[in-house]
């Protein structure tokens, strides 16, 4: 059978399917509820039977949210590979972060810089580690962040300390300040309300703290009783998500109270999580570098397994708004590109009215043409 033909029936059968649970419900709910407003009692439904049409419910809605997504994003598309802008002669890349212009900041292991890259690979800047007064040196950044007010903070697990890049300083190319002194930060990330959150490996914490005017650090709090924490990043509901060396990711409110760990909610076993980010939508998406994989954890529906074969040694992740996902694979040393996110071609101009007629779907390059009946 022609590929293509088969796909356009499999399209028709998906529509006309959801378009038929859609009229079935509308009519029942039509039916049932002047009828359940008007007499006492529920006539001869049962109880039993009402908690059946419930469970059939919700599994019906998770199976709905799962084809949802499943239609929103796409498998192993890579687009590109970005080669360790620090070259051979340094560490494999670790730490990435990208901001809300598609620009991307990487990290390499025993390398003093913080490379500044277009969503293409071309080198913006390289911001070089060095300490400027007294204690001059070079120090070596383990993970990378940019601030509210576009500062790029990093992590130094050599020296057990935070820094922040100041550019407006009475040096020309700006300086590094020593923030904070931390045992031993590995993933730092911001908040949604501005604070700088870093990941403290030995001792099993959290730590997230605001800066004022004069990098003075406010309002400290600790999260502790974790496992090995590596990567930390903003989640959707104003708190964070950490990944631990131990096998589970977890995610807390913005008070800093465990909200669910990963595995438990979706029932999902990782192997050893590193790199974690969130993307537009809310999800959290995981690298496992045990199992080289990437996977996305949506609000509502199952586990999607976003990159599934070509990755070595995943470390840190990071997404765009563009429906990009960038790894940095430290076993193949380079960054990653991977188109994940499929945007719809045009959006309904109501998206409150109901679904239209299954009868038409979209081919491509043709617009809506209609389906053929069986």
């Amino acid at each position: 059978m022609d590929y293509t033909l088969e796909t356009s029936q499999q399209k028709e059968k998906l529509l006309k399917t959801i378009y038929t649970l859609q009229l079935k419900s509308i009519a029942t709910l039509q039916t049932a509820s002047p009828l359940l407003s008007s007499q006492r009692g529920m006539g001869m439904v049962t109880q039993h039977q009402v908690h059946q049409l419930v469970d059939k419910t919700k599994s019906l809605c998770r199976d709905l949210d799962n084809i949802k997504n499943l239609l929103h994003y796409c498998q192993d598309d890579l687009v590109r590979r970005i080669p360790n802008p620090t070259g051979s002669c340094y560490g494999v890349v670790s730490g990435i972060h990208c901001s809300l212009d598609g620009s991307i900041y990487v990290t390499a292991e025993s390398a003093p810089w913080v490379h500044v890259l277009s969503s293409m690979g071309q080198t913006l800047r390289s911001l070089p580690c060095q300490q400027m007064g007294k204690e001059s040196g070079t120090f070596l950044p383990e993970d990378v962040t940019v601030t509210r007010t576009g500062m790029v903070a990093v992590t130094d697990m050599m020296n057990g300390a935070i820094w922040v890049f100041n550019p407006h300083t009475s040096l020309s190319k700006g300086e590094w300040i020593k923030i904070r002194k931390i045992g031993s930060p590995r993933g730092i990330g911001v908040d949604s309300m501005g604070k700088i959150l870093v990941a403290e490996y030995t001792q099993g914490q959290v730590h997230s703290f605001a800066l004022d005017h004069a990098f003075k650090t406010l309002n400290i709090h600790s999260v502790p009783n974790l496992q090995g924490p590596r990567y930390v990043s903003p989640a959707p509901n104003g708190g964070f998500v950490v990944s631990e060396e131990c096998g589970d990711v977890k995610v807390f409110t913005s008070s800093r109270k465990l909200l669910c760990s990963l595995s438990s909610k979706y029932g999902h076993r990782f192997g050893n999580p590193a790199g974690v980010c969130v993307d537009v939508d809310g999800s959290i998406l995981v690298a496992d570098e045990q199992r080289h994989t990437v996977h996305l954890f949506p609000e509502h529906g199952a586990p999607i397994c976003l990159v599934s074969a070509g990755l070595r040694r995943p470390a840190g992740v990071a997404c765009s708004s563009f429906g990009h996902l960038f790894v940095a694979d430290a076993g193949e040393n380079c960054v990653k590109v991977f188109k994940y996110h499929v945007r719809p071609p045009f959006s309904p101009t109501n998206p409150g009215v109901p679904c239209g007629d299954p009868s038409l779907t979209p081919r491509r390059g043709v617009g809506l043409v209609p389906l053929q009946p069986h």
